[in-house]
Formats: structure tokens, sequence, C-alpha cells
């Protein structure tokens, strides 16, 4: 079991625990530091003091050479357990006398070092000048001592915290088993009414008030919310009653809107139907208009073009005149039927959408234009990277009249100039198809993309009016919209989305 899911009893219990022992553990931790400290202090004190006594007491045995008396001084010292060592240099530096008297030479410095007290190597050593009352120096006093006064000290320190911790430490548990009821008896409550709450749904029990202190004003808030919740469930019983009479109600004009539903599915199968009946009948009127209305019009152009070949001498000016309008009109009616064909197919063609390259589509139906009419110099500016998802046959047919628009309506500016390329168009990406040609008058943009509406005559640049409604329909059907800005004399522009 993780400390997280610990009863709060044990949790109290052990807060309090460990905040006591990590006090009285940084308390020890701190008093043993200092006590250490102090100890090393006065070790070096102390040793400083019996090295200035020796090095007095030693300066007639240096002054007169008096070996045996030095060694007989420095023996004194074996009466401290904890001096290791200690030697006299003479003035130049050699060693005068040692203790103890076996003192192997590796194991003092060679010759005297700085003045001073300092610790090395688990040892606090010193040199201490030897002078005469003059202050001439006669030679240099070393001592070295362990610190194991130090070391017991501080391991007898260690051991009396530990035990001066562990029994605050029990005392510290004793006492918060005992405190910690004030705090847990409450929640304790508030925990077990709130499970007789949960298992019996019964929201009528309320949670003993044992003070006020915060918790008191918990468990009057805990109180006061079972009441509202027992109020809100006796209104919710009341309402579940009057949702089960709306349910049945709602069961029961469902029925019925189901029932009318179907017939109305039927009516939609039924018309479905006629539709494609309808649309079968569209097809055959289609094949009827392509091919039985052609003939006669190949008829009337056909014995128009013979008239005027093989009896052009045998009528006057005005019935040649006559002929040329009769030929020009069925050509035209041809064109007009070939269009409308198109349109019908474009608006009910099968949709197969892919990745179509818009900028190569509008190169190729540029050099074919240009291929159709070599003699004309007409400037295309088609920009690069132009990609978009559709159907790429319809596409096709919608960039081919669009440019076909700029190439035919810039038939008579000097600098002709298409332009294919996108913009911006609130937040997302339209393209354009702009030319500097003839342009129209902007009041009249509403008859664009109708059938057979023409804002030019005939004579002034040819068409069947046609092409734009071919090109608004493929877009609908993208999910996209067309439109368009000009002005006369000074080009148009067409924008659409997909």
């Amino acid at each position: 079991m993780s400390v997280r899911d610990w009863p709060i009893k044990r949790k109290l219990t052990a807060i309090l625990v460990v905040i006591s022992g990590l006090v009285l553990l940084l308390t020890s931790a701190a008093f043993a530091g200092y006590q250490y400290w102090s100890l090393r202090q006065a070790t070096r004190d102390a040793l400083s003091v019996r090295g200035r006594i020796i090095a007095a007491n030693s300066t007639a045995s240096l002054a007169f050479s008096n070996e045996a008396d030095a060694r007989e001084l420095l023996s004194a010292l074996r009466a401290d357990p904890h001096i290791v060592a200690a030697v006299l240099y003479d003035k130049a530096g050699h060693v005068f006398a040692a203790y103890p008297a076996d003192l192997a030479g590796n194991a003092v410095p060679a010759a005297p070092g700085p003045d001073g007290y300092r610790f090395e190597r688990r040892r606090l050593i010193g040199f201490q000048p030897v002078e005469e009352a003059g202050s001439q120096r006669l030679g240099t006093l070393y001592l070295a001592s362990d610190l194991e006064a130090v070391y017991d000290t501080l391991r007898l320190s260690v051991v009396i915290g530990l035990a001066v911790m562990g029994v605050a430490l029990l005392a510290a548990y004793l006492l918060s088993m005992v405190l910690q009821g004030t705090i847990s008896q409450p929640i304790l409550a508030l925990a077990e009414t709130a499970k007789a709450v949960s298992t019996r749904q019964d929201y009528s029990v309320r949670a003993p008030k044992l003070g006020e202190d915060e918790l008191g004003a918990l468990t009057d808030a805990f109180n006061q919310m079972l009441g509202r919740i027992e109020d809100q469930n006796r209104a919710l019983r009341a309402s579940q009653d009057e949702l089960q009479r709306y349910a049945s109600e709602l069961e029961r004009r469902v029925e019925e809107r189901t029932h009318e539903l179907q017939e109305r599915n039927e009516s939609l199968r039924r018309n479905a139907a006629e539709l494609l009946a309808a649309n079968t009948e569209l097809d055959a009127f289609a094949y009827s208009v392509s091919h039985d209305l052609r003939a006669p019009l190949r008829s009337i152009d056909g014995f128009s073009q013979v008239l005027l070949e093989d009896y052009a001498a045998q009528l006057d000016e005005a019935g040649r005149q006559s002929l040329h309008r009769v030929r020009a009109a069925s050509q035209r009616m041809g064109t007009l039927i070939d269009d409308l064909l198109k349109l019908a197919r474009v608006t009910r063609a099968e949709m197969r959408t892919e990745d179509v390259d818009l900028s190569g589509m509008a190169r190729d139906i540029a050099a074919e234009l240009q291929r159709a009419t070599p003699e004309r110099q007409v400037e295309f500016a088609i920009a690069a990277g132009l990609k978009a998802r559709g159907d790429a046959r319809l596409l096709r047919v919608a960039l081919d009249n669009l440019l076909r628009n700029g190439w035919k309506y810039t038939a008579r500016r000097p600098g002709a100039r298409v332009e294919f390329a996108s913009v911006d168009a609130n937040g997302g990406q339209a393209f354009m198809v702009r030319d500097n040609g003839a342009g129209f008058d902007m009041k009249y943009a509403d008859k664009l993309f109708g059938v057979f509406q023409r804002l030019h005559s005939a004579a002034e640049f040819e068409g069947t009016g046609v092409g734009l409604a071919t090109v608004r329909r493929i877009i609908n059907r993208h999910g996209g919209r067309i439109w368009a800005e000009g002005a006369v004399d000074q080009g148009a522009t067409f924008y659409f989305t997909l």
C-alpha cells in the first residue's frame, strides 16, 4: 500500500513523527558540527600551549648543545598518549633530538616547516620557534598529535544524540497517537456519513459536529449540502414521474411521425423512380435533339451551299446574301445545340475526385489557343504550382471556357494579356482568370452566368451565351462559387473557389 492510500490516522502520526525526527536530526547535526569544530580548536590551543612550554624549556639545551637534556625533556611527553612525535631542530634545521627515540627518519619532516599549528592527514602538527630572551632563534620544536580524543568525544556525542533522538521519536509517536484523534475523528465522522449516503442513497443522515473549528464549519457545510441534495432528490423524483408521462407521450408522437416518415419515404421512392424515368426520357430527348435536329440543319446548310456554288450566277446579290444568312443561321443553331448538350452532360456527369494540376492544365489550353490562331499575339501569365482536388475533366471544361473568354474578348486589344493565378478570399484560396479586354458594365454582372445571356452582340464577339453558364454549374458541383468584376474597356476578372 502506498503512502497515498494510508488511513488518515496513520498519515497524521507519520507527519508528526517525521517532522519531529527532522527537527531533532538537524539540531543534532548542528550540535555535533559545532562540537567537532570546538574540539579541534581546543586541541590546537592545548597543543600550542604545550609547545610554547617545551620550547621555553629547550632554550638551554639548544644553546649549550646538550642533546641528552633535550631528549630527557622531550621524553616527558610520554605522559600524553596522543603525542605521536616531537622533534627539536637546531638553528641549521637539523634534527637535534626526537621523541620517541626510535622514531623513523621519514616519520617527521626532514627540515622545519612554517611556524604555526595546522591539521594534516588526520593529525594536528605544529612548528614552534625556540628563542632566547633577546629574540635570538635557537631552533624549532615540531609536535604531532593524533585526533583520537576528538573522534572519541564525537563518537560519544553521536551515540548520545541517537539515544536522545530515539527516545524523542518514541515520545513524539506516543504523543501524536493521542493528539491526532482531535483532527482525524471529525474527518472520519464525515467519511462515515459520506459512505452511508453513497451506499444507501439516504440523504437524511447527518454528520455529527465535534467542534467549532474549521472542521466544525466543514461539517455544517456538509450537512447543509446533504439537506439541499435531499430537497433536490425529492424534486427529481417528482420530475422523473413527470418525465415518464412526457416519455410516453413522446413515444406515441414518435410512432405517429415514424408512420408519417415511412409514407413520405415511400413517396420519395416513387418520385425517385419518376425522376429516373424522366432522366431516361431526357437522354432520349438529347439523343433526338443531337440526331434528328442536326440532320435537317445539315440539309439546310448543305443545299444552301449547293445553291451558292451551282446557281450563284443566276441569283442577284440580295439572293446570295440571303443564302449566306441561311447558312450562318443553321450553323449557329447547330452550335447552340452542341452547347446545350454539353451543358446537360456537365450537370449529369458523374464526379471523379482527384488531385488536379490547374497550372499545367492552363498551360495546355493556352498552347492550344495559340496553335489554333498563330497570327494573334497574346501574353499568357500562368502562375506555377496551382493545384486543387476535383473532377479533372469538368475542371478542364471550366478553365477552357474562362481562358477562351479572355482570348476572345482581347481580340481588339493591342498588348493582349490573359492571367491565371490565385488570391486570398475570406481566409481561403480563390483562383482567378483576368484579361485586359473589352470588359463589361458591373450593373449587368448578374446576367453573366445565365444561359443565352450575352453582354456583347454576336457582331462584336462570337458566342452562344452558354459557356459561363456551364462554368457556373461545374463550380457549383464542386461546392464552390464564382463571381466576376470588370469595367467597360478595362478588362474583366473571374474568381472561383472549389
